[in-house]
């Protein structure tokens, strides 16, 4: 509420208490006047009398005095409503902002979604295939088929169905290899693996099907050299962030041994990777970027949990979540 407003009940309070105290003033004075010029048994009511004008006023003041402080706790309550109405549209309008510039990025994704999930609808159907339940594979297809986007696939499938369906026993050997080699060009190595497996158990006599075995070592192995070489040239080039992404998928393939001979230079790496962070928060709290100061030391926290910097920031987040707010408002 406004000053105005507070203003009218200052005086509304002002004005009920000298009302209650005229009253009392008023009713004292007319019962000891009756006192004085009345009987024994007359003073004896009057003063029951007066007792319960005494009994109704308090009451009376106490009402008002609950009444007032619901009306204070109202005009918190108001105040505290337009705090909470700012802070929501300062939101929405971030929000907003956040909104526009993600989607491109958004847009990015769902490309990438769709094609994963392309990928998926074709092992599903290649798994009934492989399972020779040509009923359930004509089944997701003709689902498959009803989405707009999906009709070119839907066609490749049902292709692929009917040759599977036609083919001899080689044939559907070569079919399932294809697919296998299809998972090694994209590193599936897990889903080429149960592939393989799978198709053993279906052609047991069969030397291609058990060679496969070789192949998916053989695969990983190449796959793993050429990380190693990527891996060896960031390091040179003192490409850090490179380095650490290299190092994520490597730590997949690494033996025990090779991660030992590996270890040293990694922490080279995550060193620099520290030391980097570590200027960009200092660099941003002298120049009072709080908010990416802020980010920055999130990061060091998510990324170094147990360095010594990461606790110095931990501690000082609070200060940092302040500052934010003051500097946003």
């Amino acid at each position: 509420m406004d000053s105005g407003k507070d203003g009218f009940l200052q005086r509304f309070k002002w004005h009920t208490v000298i009302i209650c105290a005229a009253l009392v003033i008023v009713v004292l004075l007319s019962v000891f006047t009756d006192i004085f010029q009345t009987d024994e048994a007359n003073r004896l009511r009057l003063l029951v009398i007066m007792l319960g004008v005494l009994i109704i006023l308090s009451a009376l003041l106490t009402m008002l005095s609950r009444v007032f402080k619901i009306v204070d706790a109202l005009q918190d309550f108001s105040a505290k409503l337009k705090e909470v109405t700012g802070a929501m549209e300062k939101i929405h309008a971030g929000l907003a902002q956040i909104d526009r510039s993600t989607r491109v990025s958004e847009a990015a994704k769902a490309i990438a979604f769709r094609d994963a999930d392309k990928q998926s609808l074709r092992e599903a159907v290649f798994d009934k295939l492989q399972q020779q339940d040509f009923d359930a594979a004509q089944e997701i297809i003709d689902e498959i088929a009803k989405r707009p986007e999906y009709e070119e696939l839907a066609k490749q499938l049902r292709t692929q169905a009917e040759k599977y369906h036609t083919a001899t026993d080689q044939e559907r050997l070569n079919q399932v290899i294809a697919h296998i080699e299809k998972l090694f060009e994209h590193c599936q190595w897990a889903k080429a693996s149960a592939q393989i497996e799978g198709l053993i158990k279906a052609y047991p006599d069969s030397k291609q099907a058990k060679a496969m075995r070789h192949k998916l070592f053989d695969k990983k192995q190449q796959h793993k050299g050429i990380l190693l070489a990527a891996w060896d040239d960031a390091v040179k080039r003192q490409e850090t962030d490179r380095s650490l992404e290299i190092l994520k998928e490597l730590d997949l393939y690494l033996t025990p041994n090779e991660a030992l001979a590996l270890q040293e230079a990694a922490r080279d790496v995550f060193r620099t990777k520290l030391h980097n962070l570590g200027v960009q928060f200092g660099i941003a709290v002298t120049e009072r970027r709080w908010a990416n100061a802020l980010g920055t030391g999130r990061q060091i926290i998510k990324d170094f949990p147990n360095s010594r910097m990461s606790e110095e920031i931990r501690e000082k987040l609070g200060v940092l979540k302040q500052n934010v707010q003051l500097h946003d408002s």
